[in-house]
């Protein structure tokens, strides 16, 4: 006789799953009296531990496995509740392995604990001697931990730590959790391991998820988050270069911006578990930084930078012969041209995406090092997993899909490159949560290990997944770099692979006098170049040449150097410019377009007649970003506002109209406080 299935089985794995709530929760009451308890009553508090994370797994699985159809009548909001009751699985799954981590640290097992110490110290010493002989390669020291116990073919095994959550990608894999102690069987040299979890599951995974079981990695997994504000080392390796040296992460910023990830960690695990997102994907750092402040935008470089000694500009110096400012040579000053991305991983039907695009800077291992610049990329329903570019942006063409982007640097470190970030932003649609996601990130080194920079051509850069500050994590295991077998299986295997393709063009004479105008390092579009040279020239006039007394530090009254930096970060209205002084260039006669301080006051009368209306407009609602909405609303005010300037020759009626209403008046907007815009001298 067939079993009868329950009439509405979504409920009943509703009401298992509070059950099993309780008695978690009722476990980790018991569990806080574990440092007086006896170790046996320690030891069945751990087994219960591994029970009830089983029928955890048990109810996830009945849970995965339930459609809409089985229900024998309409539920309302099925989806939603099905995804409640599975972040609520997963939460418990989460509670059960800290506590039998916890359970485990606190000398359970005479035996175990024994073992872990002697590991523990066999492996710091391994790690204090690959810091002595300057850092040899990670499995290095691996290969000297101790043997705890051996399978019946005496491989060798040892204990290692999950970094993160693997879901089994076919049969005979195994699925693990982070924070996961799992026992190594067999060392495969393809990078599939052999290994056993906690429960006596054994399978393959995926190396680059895993690091030598540590003290210190126990105790990060044990003590995440506990901590606001503290700082940790995190390796760093360039993937993308020969002889890759590990660096130690230490510097201020990225402490906020680790805090601020961590706090996203849970979600992100959940969507990868649930299948929403590759394994590989995680918070975006680079948007994080773009967060925490302007320190790291293109309207905080732009300012002048001043000199050590604090009394003059150190990169904006004036020409007397030429009569504007003096062209700055940088040591990098390059084009790269974005030309696509291939096979990216997509997200699941969960979630929607807002917008694809690629975040870059210069980076050195260790720190960014300039402003972060974002290229937005487009792509077509007919091939999803291929992103591309437009270089070349001309007319109104929106400057934020310039493929064409200028590099200038002067940081004399030898291990300076361009770190690229894809990324989407993306709403969830059962809950409206919006974030962004990295979805790989590559390291171009710029020069190689003789210090000669490598040559103009185009890169093809294969993705790796994680952040800059993990290592051996691939953007999705399920097309992971396993293939054996013959070179020609190899080599499909790798056009598989997550990759970005780029070109770098060294500069014709015309280009480089053009960037020498532009601060020492800078990131940003080719299309509106000669927009920032026009605001450096003017802003080199005014601080240089017609101030009465170079030693006063007044307000000046200026409104362009005042609203500029608010442009920036508007790309939208740096279209309008860029499309308003087109227009008033083709109108001039070649004679014209030789005299620059013409030039100047053109380019100043157009901007008063076109941004600083856009800029302080109510009928502009506030610049969002990836928000469609919000995006085609301005889009339509800034093209009402420049049909009418057209129509009217001029914004003048558009500005005493009393259908324009702005917002009221401030003093900012009219001065301009370069002590309180510069740059202090980073040396």
């Amino acid at each position: 006789m067939l079993a009868r299935r329950p009439r509405d089985p979504l409920q009943a794995l509703r009401r298992r799953g509070q059950e099993l709530k309780l008695q978690v929760d009722s476990l980790v009451t018991e569990s806080q009296l574990t440092g007086v308890l006896e170790p046996s009553k320690r030891r069945d508090i751990y087994q219960r531990c591994i029970q009830l994370k089983q029928a955890v797994d048990e109810n996830k699985n009945a849970l995965q496995k339930l459609n809409k159809a089985d229900e024998s009548a309409p539920v309302g909001n099925y989806e939603k509740r099905k995804e409640e009751e599975y972040s609520l699985l997963e939460k418990l799954t989460c509670q059960l392995q800290e506590l039998a981590v916890g359970i485990s640290k606190k000398d359970t097992l005479k035996e175990e604990a024994h073992s872990d110490k002697e590991e523990d110290d066999l492996t710091e010493e391994d790690e204090e001697e690959t810091e002595e002989t300057g850092g040899e390669e990670e499995e290095s020291g691996e290969e000297e931990e101790r043997q705890e116990h051996t399978s019946p073919t005496q491989a060798e095994v040892v204990k290692y730590f999950a970094l993160g959550d693997f879901a089994a990608q076919q049969a005979g894999d195994l699925t693990f959790k982070k924070g996961d102690i799992l026992h190594i069987i067999e060392k495969k040299p393809d990078g599939w391991w052999l290994a056993k979890d906690a429960e006596g599951n054994e399978g393959l995974i995926p190396r680059t998820y895993l690091e030598p079981c540590t003290k210190k990695n126990k105790q990060e997994s044990s003590e995440e988050g506990s901590k606001e504000g503290s700082e940790e080392d995190v390796e760093v390796v360039d993937e993308t270069a020969d002889g890759a040296q590990v660096r130690q992460r230490t510097d201020s910023h990225w402490s906020a911006v680790r805090k601020a990830l961590s706090e996203q960690i849970n979600t992100i695990d959940m969507l990868a578990t649930m299948g929403a997102i590759p394994a590989g994907f995680r918070p975006s750092m680079l948007s994080q930084l773009l967060d925490e402040g302007n320190q790291f935008r293109a309207s905080y470089f732009l300012q002048p930078e001043l000199t050590t000694s604090q009394l003059a500009f150190r990169d904006l110096l004036w020409d007397a012969k030429a009569g504007t400012i003096m062209s700055r040579p940088s040591l990098v000053s390059l084009i790269l041209t974005l030309w696509s991305c291939k096979m990216i991983p997509l997200p699941g039907t969960s979630i929607q995406v807002l917008s694809r695009h690629v975040r870059l800077c210069l980076f050195d291992g260790n720190k960014v090092l300039s402003n972060i610049h974002t290229v937005r990329a487009v792509w077509q329903p007919k091939k999803p997993k291929t992103w591309t570019f437009s270089p070349q942006v001309t007319g109104i063409l929106p400057c934020l899909l310039d493929g064409d982007c200028f590099i200038r640097s002067n940081s004399s470190t030898p291990d300076l490159g361009i770190l690229f970030e894809l990324g989407i932003s993306y709403i969830r649609n059962s809950t409206g949560e919006r974030g962004e996601l990295s979805c790989g990130w590559v390291f171009l080194k710029l020069f190689d290990a003789s210090g000669v920079p490598i040559p103009a051509k185009t890169y093809e850069l294969f993705l790796n997944g994680g952040t800059p500050y993990e290592k051996g994590v691939e953007v999705d295991p399920s097309v992971s770099r396993r293939a054996q077998g013959s070179v020609f299986r190899q080599m499909i295997s790798m056009r598989r692979q997550p990759q970005l393709l780029v070109k770098l063009r060294s500069l014709n004479r015309r280009s480089r006098a053009m960037l020498s105008l532009l601060p020492e390092t800078l990131v940003g579009s080719m299309c509106s170049a000669h927009i920032l040279i026009f605001y450096r020239q003017i802003l080199g006039d005014v601080l240089l040449r017609d101030r009465a007394n170079l030693q006063s530090a007044d307000l000046i009254s200026h409104p362009m150097l005042a609203t500029f930096p608010m442009l920036l970060e508007q790309p939208d209205v740096m279209d309008a410019l860029r499309s308003s002084w087109a227009e008033k260039e083709s109108t001039l006669k070649r004679s014209e377009k030789r005299d620059k301080e013409l030039l100047k006051a053109e380019f100043l009368l157009v901007y008063h007649d076109c941004v600083l209306p856009l800029l302080h407009s109510t009928l502009l609602p506030p610049f969002r970003w990836a928000e469609e909405e919000t995006e085609a609303a301005r889009w339509k005010a800034i093209a009402d506002f420049l049909k009418q300037s057209r129509e009217n020759e001029g914004s003048l009626k558009a500005l005493l109209s009393p259908d324009g209403v702005h917002e009221p008046f401030d003093l900012s907007e009219q001065t301009y406080d370069f002590l309180g815009e510069i740059r202090k001298n980073s040396a």
